[in-house]
């Protein structure tokens, strides 16, 4: 059987709780919303880039940037200069067969004003995994390497949204 006054003093606590987690600025990670200082911007990607599909989506959620079609009608211009993926072999058993591989994604970019001056030089991000290697089981770590550069890439969108916040237009 259910206590009425023990369920209303669970309530009560629950209640307590979560408005001292609030009033104390607690925010779950990704709960907070990148305003960007631009009111359009020109993202430089290929339209079937998979990082410039992504970050669109980010903006796009944001509310605050419209992301415009024409370079020259944007107040500000993402170029991307590089964007690499690469692995190298971090050990090797006892019979020189790969044991982990180490996971890198650079990626360079620079931010342009409309008029062609620079708001960011140009900055690069790389961002590193490491990850165990099986010969036994070379599909599921081929899926696990796929998954790691996902996430790599959502870290990447959330690095270079923080930077573009941080810019302060003249």
């Amino acid at each position: 059987m259910s206590n009425p006054r023990r369920n209303a003093l669970t309530l009560l606590a629950s209640l307590a709780g979560a408005s001292a987690l609030s009033a104390c600025g607690f925010r779950l990670r990704g709960a907070e919303q990148t305003r960007l200082p631009f009111k359009t911007i020109y993202l430089a990607f290929a339209e079937n880039s998979p990082l410039g599909v992504e970050l669109r989506r980010y903006i796009r959620a944001s509310g605050s940037t419209e992301i415009a079609s024409d370079r020259k009608a944007a107040e500000a211009v993402l170029e991307p200069l590089s964007e690499q993926r690469t692995e190298s072999v971090l050990s090797l058993n006892s019979q020189g067969r790969i044991r982990e591989l180490s996971l890198f994604y650079y990626f360079g970019f620079r931010v342009l004003d409309g008029s062609g001056q620079q708001l960011l030089e140009p900055t690069d991000i790389v961002l590193k995994r490491d990850m165990s290697f099986n010969e036994a089981a070379v599909l599921a770590k081929e899926g696990e390497k796929a998954m790691l550069y996902r996430d790599m890439q959502s870290d990447l969108v959330q690095q270079i949204l923080r930077r573009l916040a941080a810019i302060k237009p003249s």
